[in-house]
């Protein structure tokens, strides 16, 4: 028996919001358990059905680390000249696995050279274990956990921040609505965009440009 961690992440592609990273342990041993309550890759899922398994997840895996990324600080890593969102990803990924201390440790990878991220996320942890990096790594159940319980995490934050600025739609910059929302918001609510978003730079550069006309 071994302690088993899956880590995936909520929100790397939206203009507006956080990034949620969630890593989940469970007993190797115990694994179906998360299989019988349901738990599968979360864009599989209703927002309802996600809602419903979020606390058995939480009841059922061994212990679980959430870290939210607000959008200055994704906006930080991509002005950085060492860090871009990949490292940032892996960074707290490697929080995650120092915090939960796993035996080993299957990783959803955002990065296409998975090798470089594998190499640079070692490096980042206290004690060296097993890791697997995988791209749809939501296809194992302990991964399909954490991507549950970080979108959850991610949509409720999401709720609270439309109670305070109004509706913007799903945030992702493809959105009608969060298009709208950009256009009309980006100077009175900067906080809740990722300025470094090439639609937020789109809209910034043409309204300072129409300034000057």
């Amino acid at each position: 028996m071994a302690i088993l961690c899956g880590v995936d992440e909520a929100g790397r592609g939206p203009l507006i919001g956080p990034l949620v990273i969630c890593g989940t342990t469970i007993d190797d041993d115990k694994v179906n358990e998360l299989i019988k309550i349901g738990v599968k890759d979360s864009k599989l899922l209703t927002p309802k059905k996600r809602e419903e398994l979020f606390p058995l997840i939480k009841n059922t895996v061994k212990d679980y680390k959430l870290i939210v990324i607000p959008a200055e600080e994704v906006d930080e890593a991509l002005n950085s000249e060492s860090i871009n969102l990949n490292w940032l990803e892996a960074i707290k990924t490697g929080m995650i696995i120092n915090y939960l201390r796993p035996e080993r440790a299957i990783v959803d990878c955002p990065s296409n050279n998975i090798q470089a991220y594998t190499e640079y996320l070692e490096n980042l942890l206290k004690e060296k274990i097993p890791l697997k990096l995988e791209h749809n790594a939501e296809r194992y159940p302990i991964v399909a956990a954490a991507s549950i319980l970080a979108k959850v995490t991610r949509d409720n934050l999401i709720e609270e921040l439309k109670k305070k600025y109004g509706d913007f739609g799903s945030g992702y910059p493809s959105d009608p609505k969060t298009k709208e929302f950009l256009i009309n918001h980006w100077k009175t609510h900067p906080e809740i965009f990722r300025k470094t978003w090439a639609s937020y730079k789109r809209i910034a550069n043409q309204t300072t440009l129409g300034n000057f006309k």
